[in-house]
């Protein structure tokens, strides 16, 4: 099913894991993708995605930065014409004790993980209302939903997102704009290693992958999460079938949080 041909979808993160999952499967499906990412290796995802025979385009941006977040929109209405779709995916964590968390890790979470899916949001909002539309995915968390030990710095960065999500989605409705978010929950993914590693010696006396195991045994499906489980919500979200749909935070996390 090619949903997406000649759509442009900018990807954020979008050069491994769950970002380039994501970038994968819009591009399996038509779509013209762009990668924007802080890593040297987003141009190695783009010729990836290239070489399978995809439209790619890899651009180094710090979503933190207005300039550089401009700039990797330029590039791509330059290359490939007015963004369809964009999906905010750049995100970090750390994990410290209250009295440990410093306020450069708090500053770093909310400066990635909300003030840069803000800036994406607004410039791509500025390019789809001058072209009739488009839709915006913006990731949030499981922790948007429900806050965990040792990350509240983490958590309100997600909560911001889900909701600055609820109000965009209200401002830019009658331009043929939809917001959304989703919250992943357990994901195989590099996050989730360091996640794994730090909560468990943190938390007990827990080897390479025993405490996400353990928290997997919670989830209903009694799995963890794959970036295509997240990627197939994704694009949905960003199909024509979605159209009726915006201002909603959808859990992506097996039945871990119901709500």
């Amino acid at each position: 099913m090619k949903r997406f041909t000649d759509k442009t979808v900018v990807v954020t993160g979008g050069n491994r894991g769950i970002g380039f999952a994501i970038a994968k499967r819009f591009a399996e499906e038509g779509a013209n993708v762009v990668i924007g990412s802080v890593e040297e290796a987003v141009k190695d995802a783009a010729v990836e995605l290239s070489e399978a025979g995809h439209a790619a385009l890899g651009v180094l941006c710090d979503v933190t930065d207005r300039k550089e977040v401009v700039n990797m929109y330029e590039q791509a209405e330059s290359k490939f014409g007015a963004i369809d779709v964009s999906v905010q995916n750049a995100g970090v964590i750390t994990i410290a004790k209250i009295e440990d968390l410093t306020e450069k890790e708090w500053d770093m979470n909310m400066n990635v993980n909300t003030k840069g899916a803000f800036l994406c949001c607004q410039e791509a909002i500025r390019r789809m209302r001058k072209t009739g539309g488009g839709k915006l995915i913006n990731m949030a968390s499981g922790q948007a939903r429900d806050g965990f030990i040792y990350t509240p710095h983490y958590a309100a960065s997600k909560y911001g997102v889900m909701g600055m999500t609820q109000s965009l989605a209200k401002e830019v409705a009658l331009d043929n704009i939809t917001v959304n978010a989703i919250c992943p929950g357990i994901i195989k993914s590099d996050m989730w290693k360091y996640n794994d590693r730090v909560w468990g010696q943190m938390m007990g006396d827990f080897g390479p992958g025993e405490l996400m195991e353990s928290w997997v045994q919670n989830i209903p499906m009694k799995r963890a999460g794959e970036g295509k489980d997240v990627a197939g919500l994704i694009a949905f979200l960003a199909s024509a079938d979605a159209e009726y749909i915006t201002g909603q935070t959808i859990n992506v996390d097996g039945g871990l949080i119901m709500s």
